[in-house]
């Protein structure tokens, strides 16, 4: 199977998959989001590329933790996200740093607690 096929498959398999994904730079602005995520937050893919990190992430220390990814590029935890109905969810998220097209982008897999 080629690389590019695996990309495919991979990126439309996160489109709809059980996981809330998103894609943000340094500057805390999301690039790209999976339309389960849209689905479970009540945006459309456009409004939350609008949006940034603490437009969603809500909790307090949410920059500040932004932040200390950006420094060890690396993060786990559970964090509070707001929906466009303002309804309140915990979220656990795992996010990573990762590299593509020469640029540096933070990935976070996010999954909603009851």
């Amino acid at each position: 199977m080629t690389d590019m096929l695996q990309a495919s498959l991979i990126g439309e398999a996160l489109d709809d998959g059980p996981a809330l994904v998103f894609v943000a730079d340094e500057h805390m602005r999301y690039l790209a989001v999976n339309s389960f995520a849209c689905e479970v937050l009540g945006y459309t893919r456009e409004e939350l590329l609008e949006l940034s990190v603490p437009d969603i992430a809500v909790a307090p220390e949410a920059a500040d933790v932004y932040t200390h990814m950006l420094r060890r590029a690396t993060d786990a935890g559970v964090t509070s996200i707001r929906c466009k109905n303002g309804e309140l969810l915990n979220m656990r998220y795992f996010a990573k740093e990762t590299k593509a097209a020469a640029m540096t982008f933070w990935v976070s897999l996010g999954f909603i607690e009851s």
